[in-house]
């Protein structure tokens, strides 16, 4: 064996494992979380596990930012804690399906948008329900009022939507409509 041509060729490695992690760190913001949680998790990503002594030492961080970060991670479900017998520090995993991680975050994030708009919806209907009603208010408002009832209507249409969106995403019926692409060997 050449051993020229391995060190060459464990420079290449580094070198395009270094060119991933800057893209995904760079993109990361897209699920919430700062350039440097997603270089922890494009890290990982390369490798089986890590703990957090590990990471600090591979990125350079403190350990209190390594934690925050990791964290943060965990709560968007794209780093797993890992149980590893024979040691008492914490194991890190990153899950490395990125079907999954797109589902189980943006799925949650749609779920939220749904919950907290629907409501709202619910909470302001009535109000402006009473107002239409109200043949003491002048016909402009009652108008007004019923402008704004019309628009939560057309709202609800896009948040039941957005509900079977979230189910046939959850279920994998989704893959119907948009396949996964087949892995190669």
């Amino acid at each position: 064996m050449n051993k020229h041509k391995d060190e060459s060729a464990i420079e290449k490695i580094e070198e395009a494992k270094e060119m991933v992690i800057e893209a995904i760190a760079e993109t990361m913001d897209l699920y919430g979380v700062t350039p440097a949680a997603g270089r922890i998790y494009a890290t990982m990503y390369f490798e089986d596990h890590m703990n957090l002594d590990e990471m600090r030492e591979e990125l350079g961080m403190s350990k209190p930012s390594m934690s925050t970060n990791v964290r943060k991670l965990q709560q968007i479900d794209f780093v797993k804690k890992r149980f590893q017998r024979g040691t008492r520090k914490h194991t890190y995993t990153a899950e490395k399906d990125f079907f999954q991680t797109f589902m189980a975050y943006f799925c949650s994030m749609w779920e939220r948008e749904v919950k907290m708009n629907m409501d709202a919806v619910k909470k302001a209907e009535p109000i402006l329900i009473e107002i239409v009603n109200d043949e003491t208010v002048s016909n402009d408002i009652r108008e007004e009022a019923k402008k704004h009832v019309a628009l939560l209507e057309k709202s609800k249409l896009y948040y039941h939507w957005l509900e079977e969106l979230v189910e046939s995403v959850r279920t994998g019926e989704i893959y119907n409509f948009l396949p996964k692409p087949e892995e190669t060997k």
